[in-house]
C-alpha cells in the first residue's frame, strides 16, 4: 500500500466515524443543559409543593 492510499484510508475512516462522534458529544452537551434545567425545576416544584403544604398545616 503506497502512501497515496493509506492517506484516503485514514481521511476516509475520520470521514467515516468522526462526524457520528462530533454530533454525539454535541449532542451530549446540549441535553446535559436542559437536564440540568429540568432537575433544577422539579427540585423548584417539590420545594413548593412542599410549602404549600406547610401552609395548609
Amino acid at each position: 500500500m503506497d502512501q497515496a492510499q493509506l492517506i484516503t484510508v485514514i481521511s476516509t475512516t475520520i470521514g467515516n466515524f468522526g462526524f457520528p462522534i462530533v454530533l454525539t458529544g454535541y449532542l451530549l452537551l446540549r441535553f446535559e443543559k436542559k437536564i440540568d434545567n429540568l432537575i433544577t425545576t422539579i427540585q423548584d416544584f417539590k420545594l413548593a409543593l412542599l410549602g404549600e403544604e406547610d401552609k395548609k398545616k
